[in-house]
């Protein structure tokens, strides 16, 4: 273990002013800190069953000739909680999606969505599900008020309902503007505004959304958070596919990776706050931060500077919060203070065996 450097002279209280931050317990070097990996189906808690409600993935395949998209994918994304579903590019989490929303029988397994079979009882499932594909398919030609309506009145609605409904949702949507004109001049992020509006028509328990926030500026995103978190909390099931890590970081509680047509890694991210991970101290005197940091208890080994920038492991949220607080009360001049990648980044990285992150592939 290094020594640590020389105090400096300013910004270094006496040893017994500085409460001791106990930080051991990782033997492997910071960069291979490794994200807390549980069950995927039930994060330990016992196999639920078909009718366990929200959506229950359990032994599914799908093949196309001689190609198996999906093998084998099992997991269960609960009531109340938001669950990202992250792979990359060829995983299977298209055909995955298709298959819950009832458009896509699968060859094995079985699929419940709020207790209801898409092979068996399609329309059940579609009158519980609230779905948004990656790509809208709306009708160009009519306005997002007729389109909204007409949704409405297709899952059953009586006429004034589907037209209070779709007036409800233009303006949550912020297309009152738009309202009485094609859709076919809408921008990217309207279309998407208006998918998801679409999806919410006939208020369904659960929602199945693809690359939800594309396109969608600060404003919508935020919007999207509050909208989702509180959909969740009422009791619905959001499972959400998408590419935007740092989105998902922010509106997941569960999160399912996939690779290769299979479930390679689930956790819940409560969990994963848990486990010690790095985070990036950028300061304006290095050396006065390298030496508070020792001072305060943490290994050496679990430390590495780069110049103003020390990269230091963490066993929780709460530890990171002391060491600032120490930090600023010994009066180091600190510029940045942050987890050194999010919580569902920092597992893909580790399952893609990415650098920093000690994965097998």
């Amino acid at each position: 273990m290094a020594s640590a450097p020389p105090p400096p002279a300013a910004s270094t209280p006496e040893p017994s002013a500085a409460p001791h931050l106990a930080v051991a317990g990782a033997p492997e070097p910071l960069a291979a800190s490794a994200p807390v990996f549980v069950d995927p189906l039930a994060h330990g808690e016992p196999r639920p069953s078909l009718d366990a409600g929200g959506i229950v993935v359990d032994g599914v395949g799908r093949s196309f000739g001689a190609v198996q998209a999906v093998r084998h994918m099992t997991f269960h994304a609960k009531p109340g909680r938001v669950t990202g579903l992250i792979g990359p590019n060829g995983a299977g989490k298209t055909t995955l999606l298709l298959m819950l929303a009832s458009l896509l029988a699968p060859d094995a397994g079985e699929i419940r969505i709020a207790g209801a079979d898409p092979v068996r009882d399609p329309a059940a499932v579609r009158r519980a599900m609230g779905w948004m594909p990656d790509v809208l398919g709306t009708w160009r030609s009519l306005s997002p008020r007729v389109i909204l309506t007409t949704v409405g009145r297709l899952h059953g609605m009586p006429r004034d309902a589907a037209r209070a409904r779709a007036d409800e949702l233009i303006a949550q949507a912020r297309l009152d503007e738009l309202a009485d004109r094609p859709s076919r001049v809408l921008s990217r992020g309207q279309q998407q505004r208006l998918g998801l509006a679409r999806a919410l028509v006939h208020r369904p328990s659960v929602l199945l959304l693809d690359e939800p926030a594309a396109g969608l500026d600060p404003t919508s995103r935020l919007e999207l958070r509050q909208l989702l978190r509180g959909f969740a909390a009422s009791g619905g099931t959001v499972l959400i596919s998408s590419h935007d890590l740092s989105e998902l970081d922010e509106l997941a509680e569960d999160a399912v990776f996939v690779d290769r047509g299979e479930v390679v890694g689930g956790e819940r991210l409560v969990l994963a706050r848990q486990a010690v991970r790095e985070w990036r101290i950028r300061a304006l005197d290095a050396a006065a931060l390298s030496y508070q940091l020792a001072h305060i208890g943490v290994p050496f080994d679990r430390v590495r500077i780069e110049g103003e920038l020390a990269h230091v492991g963490l066993e929780s949220d709460e530890a990171a919060a002391a060491v600032l607080a120490h930090l600023v009360r010994a009066g180091v001049a600190i510029t940045h203070f942050a987890p050194a990648v999010g919580d569902i980044e920092r597992t893909y990285l580790g399952l893609a065996g990415g650098p920093g992150t000690g994965g097998a592939r």
